[in-house]
Protein backbone atom coordinates (compact mmCIF):
# COMPACT_ATOMS: atom_id res chain seq x y z
CA UNK A 1 0.00 0.00 0.00
CA UNK A 2 1.34 3.42 -0.98
CA UNK A 3 0.81 5.52 2.18
CA UNK A 4 2.89 6.71 5.05
CA UNK A 5 1.47 8.85 8.10
CA UNK A 6 -0.04 11.88 6.88
CA UNK A 7 1.74 15.33 8.02
CA UNK A 8 -0.27 17.78 5.92
CA UNK A 9 -3.44 17.92 7.58
CA UNK A 10 -2.58 21.04 9.43
CA UNK A 11 -1.07 23.03 6.52
CA UNK A 12 -4.11 22.16 4.57
CA UNK A 13 -6.25 23.28 7.49
CA UNK A 14 -4.32 26.41 8.05
CA UNK A 15 -4.67 26.98 3.82
CA UNK A 16 -8.45 26.30 4.24
CA UNK A 17 -8.91 28.48 7.11
CA UNK A 18 -7.11 31.66 5.27
CA UNK A 19 -9.98 31.93 2.62
CA UNK A 20 -12.91 34.08 2.84
CA UNK A 21 -16.36 31.69 2.68
CA UNK A 22 -16.95 32.83 -0.74
CA UNK A 23 -13.61 30.81 -2.19
CA UNK A 24 -13.42 28.61 0.66
CA UNK A 25 -17.09 27.07 -0.83
CA UNK A 26 -15.42 27.26 -4.33
CA UNK A 27 -12.43 25.15 -3.62
CA UNK A 28 -14.12 22.71 -0.80
CA UNK A 29 -16.50 19.91 -2.20
CA UNK A 30 -18.05 16.98 -0.65
CA UNK A 31 -15.82 13.85 -0.25
CA UNK A 32 -17.94 11.92 -3.04
CA UNK A 33 -18.13 14.63 -5.54
CA UNK A 34 -17.54 13.50 -9.59
CA UNK A 35 -14.77 15.68 -9.88
CA UNK A 36 -12.60 14.22 -7.78
CA UNK A 37 -11.65 11.59 -9.90
CA UNK A 38 -11.83 14.30 -13.33
CA UNK A 39 -8.71 15.24 -14.21
CA UNK A 40 -6.38 16.15 -17.35
CA UNK A 41 -2.74 17.65 -18.39
CA UNK A 42 -4.17 20.30 -21.11
CA UNK A 43 -4.26 23.81 -20.07
CA UNK A 44 -6.87 25.11 -18.22
CA UNK A 45 -8.88 26.88 -21.07
CA UNK A 46 -8.94 23.85 -23.01
CA UNK A 47 -10.32 21.41 -19.84
CA UNK A 48 -12.12 23.31 -16.73
CA UNK A 49 -10.39 22.20 -13.27
CA UNK A 50 -12.48 22.08 -10.33
CA UNK A 51 -11.82 24.26 -7.42
CA UNK A 52 -9.95 28.03 -7.06
CA UNK A 53 -6.81 29.02 -9.24
CA UNK A 54 -3.73 30.41 -7.90
CA UNK A 55 -4.62 33.53 -9.97
CA UNK A 56 -7.60 33.95 -7.33
CA UNK A 57 -5.09 33.81 -3.91
CA UNK A 58 -3.74 36.96 -2.03
CA UNK A 59 0.13 36.90 -1.40
CA UNK A 60 -0.57 35.05 1.82
CA UNK A 61 -3.20 32.57 0.65
CA UNK A 62 -0.22 31.51 -1.85
CA UNK A 63 1.81 31.14 0.53
CA UNK A 64 -0.04 29.26 2.86
CA UNK A 65 -1.29 26.61 -0.44
CA UNK A 66 2.48 26.27 -1.66
CA UNK A 67 3.53 25.50 2.27
CA UNK A 68 0.81 22.38 1.81
CA UNK A 69 2.08 21.53 -1.49
CA UNK A 70 5.73 21.55 0.01
CA UNK A 71 4.76 19.40 2.73
CA UNK A 72 3.29 16.87 0.72
CA UNK A 73 5.92 16.21 -2.12
CA UNK A 74 9.89 15.86 -1.50
CA UNK A 75 12.30 19.14 -2.22
CA UNK A 76 12.72 16.76 -5.57
CA UNK A 77 9.23 16.81 -6.18
CA UNK A 78 8.30 20.63 -5.24
CA UNK A 79 10.90 21.98 -7.44
CA UNK A 80 9.66 20.44 -10.53
CA UNK A 81 6.49 21.37 -10.08
CA UNK A 82 7.44 24.88 -9.86
CA UNK A 83 9.73 24.07 -12.92
CA UNK A 84 6.72 22.69 -15.07
CA UNK A 85 4.41 25.82 -13.86
CA UNK A 86 7.34 28.48 -14.61
CA UNK A 87 6.88 26.99 -18.13
CA UNK A 88 4.03 28.41 -18.93
CA UNK A 89 6.28 31.95 -19.16
CA UNK A 90 8.25 30.29 -21.47
CA UNK A 91 4.85 28.99 -24.01
CA UNK A 92 3.49 32.54 -22.98
CA UNK A 93 6.24 34.73 -24.84
CA UNK A 94 7.13 31.87 -27.75
CA UNK A 95 3.21 31.46 -28.64
CA UNK A 96 2.26 35.03 -27.70
CA UNK A 97 -0.89 33.76 -25.97
CA UNK A 98 -0.68 35.10 -22.37
CA UNK A 99 -4.32 34.04 -21.82
CA UNK A 100 -3.84 30.18 -22.74
CA UNK A 101 -0.87 30.08 -20.93
CA UNK A 102 -0.75 31.36 -17.56
CA UNK A 103 1.19 30.01 -14.53
CA UNK A 104 -1.44 31.15 -12.31
CA UNK A 105 -4.22 28.62 -13.74
CA UNK A 106 -3.47 25.73 -11.70
CA UNK A 107 -6.34 24.89 -9.62
CA UNK A 108 -6.60 23.60 -6.10
CA UNK A 109 -9.53 21.41 -5.47
CA UNK A 110 -10.38 20.03 -1.59
CA UNK A 111 -12.85 17.18 -0.67
CA UNK A 112 -14.20 16.65 2.81
CA UNK A 113 -12.96 18.57 5.69
CA UNK A 114 -8.98 17.66 7.12
CA UNK A 115 -10.08 19.22 10.44
CA UNK A 116 -12.73 16.99 11.10
CA UNK A 117 -12.86 14.15 8.93
CA UNK A 118 -10.51 10.89 9.21
CA UNK A 119 -11.11 10.71 5.02
CA UNK A 120 -10.17 13.20 2.55
CA UNK A 121 -8.23 14.17 -0.15
CA UNK A 122 -7.44 17.01 -2.47
CA UNK A 123 -6.12 17.68 -6.00
CA UNK A 124 -4.13 20.14 -7.44
CA UNK A 125 -4.09 20.56 -11.51
CA UNK A 126 -3.52 22.45 -14.63
CA UNK A 127 -1.15 22.11 -17.57
CA UNK A 128 1.10 19.09 -17.67
CA UNK A 129 0.46 18.57 -13.80
CA UNK A 130 -1.62 16.44 -12.15
CA UNK A 131 -1.19 15.68 -8.33
CA UNK A 132 -4.30 13.86 -6.42
CA UNK A 133 -3.55 13.51 -2.77
CA UNK A 134 -5.66 11.14 -0.66
CA UNK A 135 -5.78 10.70 3.42
CA UNK A 136 -7.69 8.08 5.28
CA UNK A 137 -7.01 7.75 8.73
CA UNK A 138 -3.46 9.24 8.79
CA UNK A 139 -2.04 7.74 6.14
CA UNK A 140 -1.35 9.18 2.61
CA UNK A 141 -1.10 8.25 -0.76
CA UNK A 142 -0.53 10.54 -3.83
CA UNK A 143 -1.64 8.92 -7.11
CA UNK A 144 -2.48 9.16 -9.73
CA UNK A 145 0.63 11.55 -10.72
CA UNK A 146 1.36 13.25 -13.98
CA UNK A 147 4.20 15.26 -15.05
CA UNK A 148 4.45 17.11 -18.35
CA UNK A 149 7.15 19.91 -19.40
CA UNK A 150 6.92 21.27 -23.22
CA UNK A 151 9.44 22.35 -23.97
CA UNK A 152 11.09 19.84 -22.60
CA UNK A 153 14.26 21.43 -22.96
CA UNK A 154 14.42 25.30 -23.50
CA UNK A 155 16.39 26.17 -26.83
CA UNK A 156 16.36 29.67 -26.40
CA UNK A 157 15.99 33.01 -24.58
CA UNK A 158 17.53 33.35 -20.97
CA UNK A 159 16.54 30.01 -19.69
CA UNK A 160 18.40 28.05 -22.91
CA UNK A 161 19.22 24.49 -22.42
CA UNK A 162 16.90 24.19 -18.91
CA UNK A 163 15.39 20.91 -19.14
CA UNK A 164 12.69 19.61 -17.33
CA UNK A 165 11.66 15.63 -16.14
CA UNK A 166 15.73 15.29 -17.43
CA UNK A 167 16.44 12.42 -15.35
CA UNK A 168 12.81 10.56 -16.39
CA UNK A 169 14.64 10.54 -20.31
CA UNK A 170 18.48 10.33 -19.80
CA UNK A 171 17.43 7.14 -17.25
CA UNK A 172 15.77 5.77 -19.97
CA UNK A 173 17.61 6.14 -22.98
CA UNK A 174 20.43 5.10 -20.67
CA UNK A 175 18.71 2.00 -20.01
CA UNK A 176 17.77 1.01 -23.51
CA UNK A 177 20.95 1.78 -24.92
CA UNK A 178 22.73 -0.36 -22.58
CA UNK A 179 20.56 -3.62 -22.94
CA UNK A 180 22.90 -6.25 -24.23
CA UNK A 181 19.36 -7.78 -26.21
CA UNK A 182 17.95 -3.75 -26.69
CA UNK A 183 15.03 -5.76 -29.37
CA UNK A 184 13.66 -8.12 -26.67
CA UNK A 185 12.32 -4.78 -24.99
CA UNK A 186 11.35 -2.90 -28.57
CA UNK A 187 7.61 -3.81 -29.13
CA UNK A 188 7.31 -1.08 -31.44
CA UNK A 189 9.65 0.86 -33.92
CA UNK A 190 7.01 3.73 -34.12
CA UNK A 191 6.15 5.24 -30.50
CA UNK A 192 2.14 6.08 -29.89
CA UNK A 193 1.61 9.59 -29.90
CA UNK A 194 0.89 10.33 -26.60
CA UNK A 195 0.16 8.15 -22.57
CA UNK A 196 -1.75 5.15 -23.78
CA UNK A 197 -3.94 5.35 -20.22
CA UNK A 198 -4.55 9.17 -20.98
CA UNK A 199 -6.30 10.65 -18.00
CA UNK A 200 -8.30 8.09 -17.49
CA UNK A 201 -10.04 7.72 -13.62
CA UNK A 202 -8.98 4.21 -13.81
CA UNK A 203 -6.06 2.58 -15.43
CA UNK A 204 -6.14 -1.75 -15.95
CA UNK A 205 -2.75 -3.12 -16.67
CA UNK A 206 -1.26 -2.69 -20.77
CA UNK A 207 -0.33 -5.73 -22.97
CA UNK A 208 2.89 -7.09 -20.51
CA UNK A 209 5.16 -6.48 -23.46
CA UNK A 210 9.31 -5.31 -23.17
CA UNK A 211 11.79 -7.52 -21.17
CA UNK A 212 11.25 -8.63 -17.69
CA UNK A 213 13.55 -7.12 -15.04
CA UNK A 214 14.83 -10.40 -14.19
CA UNK A 215 16.27 -11.09 -17.84
CA UNK A 216 18.76 -7.77 -17.62
CA UNK A 217 22.15 -8.06 -15.89
CA UNK A 218 22.33 -6.85 -12.59
CA UNK A 219 23.91 -3.67 -13.63
CA UNK A 220 20.60 -3.13 -15.88
CA UNK A 221 18.56 -4.18 -13.26
CA UNK A 222 20.10 -1.67 -10.86
CA UNK A 223 19.39 1.20 -13.70
CA UNK A 224 15.73 0.28 -13.98
CA UNK A 225 15.08 0.27 -9.95
CA UNK A 226 17.10 3.64 -10.67
CA UNK A 227 14.55 5.09 -12.97
CA UNK A 228 11.60 3.50 -10.94
CA UNK A 229 13.32 5.64 -7.81
CA UNK A 230 13.13 8.91 -10.17
CA UNK A 231 9.16 8.62 -10.13
CA UNK A 232 8.66 7.63 -6.40
CA UNK A 233 11.16 10.61 -5.56
CA UNK A 234 8.45 12.91 -6.13
CA UNK A 235 6.47 11.95 -3.09
CA UNK A 236 7.59 12.77 0.81
CA UNK A 237 10.92 10.35 1.11
CA UNK A 238 8.92 8.16 3.94
CA UNK A 239 5.73 7.40 1.29
CA UNK A 240 8.60 6.53 -1.61
CA UNK A 241 11.13 4.46 0.35
CA UNK A 242 7.96 2.42 1.54
CA UNK A 243 6.68 1.95 -1.33
CA UNK A 244 9.64 0.95 -3.40
CA UNK A 245 10.13 -1.38 -0.16
CA UNK A 246 7.28 -2.95 -1.51
CA UNK A 247 8.33 -2.85 -4.71
CA UNK A 248 11.51 -4.99 -4.04
CA UNK A 249 9.76 -7.36 -2.14
CA UNK A 250 6.58 -8.42 -3.89
CA UNK A 251 6.74 -7.71 -7.68
CA UNK A 252 10.52 -7.50 -8.99
CA UNK A 253 9.71 -10.46 -10.60
CA UNK A 254 6.69 -9.39 -12.46
CA UNK A 255 8.58 -5.99 -13.71
CA UNK A 256 8.74 -5.44 -17.65
CA UNK A 257 10.52 -2.27 -18.98
CA UNK A 258 9.29 -1.99 -22.95
CA UNK A 259 10.52 0.87 -25.08
CA UNK A 260 8.88 2.29 -28.30
CA UNK A 261 10.28 4.60 -31.34
CA UNK A 262 14.04 5.71 -31.51
CA UNK A 263 16.50 5.16 -29.16
CA UNK A 264 18.42 8.00 -29.63
CA UNK A 265 17.68 11.84 -28.10
CA UNK A 266 15.86 13.64 -30.05
CA UNK A 267 14.04 10.64 -31.82
CA UNK A 268 10.34 10.74 -30.76
CA UNK A 269 10.36 7.62 -28.00
CA UNK A 270 7.67 5.96 -25.53
CA UNK A 271 8.63 3.53 -22.70
CA UNK A 272 6.63 1.73 -19.65
CA UNK A 273 7.46 0.30 -16.86
CA UNK A 274 4.56 -1.83 -15.87
CA UNK A 275 4.55 -4.05 -12.15
CA UNK A 276 1.75 -6.20 -10.46
CA UNK A 277 0.49 -3.04 -8.94
CA UNK A 278 1.76 -0.07 -10.46
CA UNK A 279 2.35 1.25 -13.90
CA UNK A 280 4.87 4.31 -15.53
CA UNK A 281 4.20 5.60 -18.82
CA UNK A 282 6.43 8.10 -20.51
CA UNK A 283 6.68 9.56 -23.58
CA UNK A 284 8.15 12.26 -25.71
CA UNK A 285 6.87 12.22 -29.30
CA UNK A 286 5.46 15.73 -29.68
CA UNK A 287 7.08 19.21 -30.76
CA UNK A 288 9.84 17.28 -32.83
CA UNK A 289 10.63 15.09 -29.60
CA UNK A 290 10.62 17.97 -27.07
CA UNK A 291 7.39 17.53 -25.28
CA UNK A 292 7.04 14.99 -22.60
CA UNK A 293 4.24 13.12 -20.62
CA UNK A 294 4.97 11.64 -17.69
CA UNK A 295 2.60 9.22 -15.24
CA UNK A 296 2.60 6.73 -12.05
CA UNK A 297 -1.04 4.85 -11.99
CA UNK A 298 -1.76 2.52 -8.84
CA UNK A 299 -3.73 -0.10 -10.40
CA UNK A 300 -5.54 -0.73 -7.16
CA UNK A 301 -4.43 2.65 -5.50
CA UNK A 302 -5.11 5.48 -8.01
CA UNK A 303 -7.53 8.23 -5.35
CA UNK A 304 -6.50 6.38 -2.64
CA UNK A 305 -9.02 3.38 -3.23
CA UNK A 306 -6.96 1.26 -1.52
CA UNK A 307 -7.07 3.47 1.50
CA UNK A 308 -10.47 4.37 1.04
CA UNK A 309 -11.47 0.52 0.96
CA UNK A 310 -9.80 -0.18 3.88
CA UNK A 311 -11.24 3.09 6.11
CA UNK A 312 -14.50 1.80 5.42
CA UNK A 313 -14.06 -1.74 6.14
CA UNK A 314 -12.37 -0.48 9.87
CA UNK A 315 -15.23 1.75 10.23
CA UNK A 316 -17.87 -1.42 9.25
CA UNK A 317 -15.42 -3.15 11.82
CA UNK A 318 -15.05 -0.52 14.66
CA UNK A 319 -19.31 -0.06 14.33
CA UNK A 320 -19.78 -4.32 14.84
CA UNK A 321 -17.57 -4.82 17.40
CA UNK A 322 -18.60 -1.38 19.68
Amino acid sequence: MSSFQSHNTQPAADFLNSLPRELRNKTQLPFADDSRHRWHYFPASMFPRAGISLGELNPKQKQLFFQLLRSSLSETGYAKTQQIISLENVLAEISGNYSMRDPEQYYAAFYGNPERGSLWAWTFQGHHLALNFTVANGKTSVAPRFLGANPATIKSGKRKGERTLAAEEDLGLQLINSLQNKQKAIFSERPPFDILTGNSAEAEPLQPVGIKLEELTVPNQELLLRLINEYLATMPEELAQKRFQNISNEELGEIRFAWAGGTKSGEPHYYRIQGKTFLIEFDNTQNSANHIHSVWRDFDGDFGRDLIRDHYQQSHHHRQTN
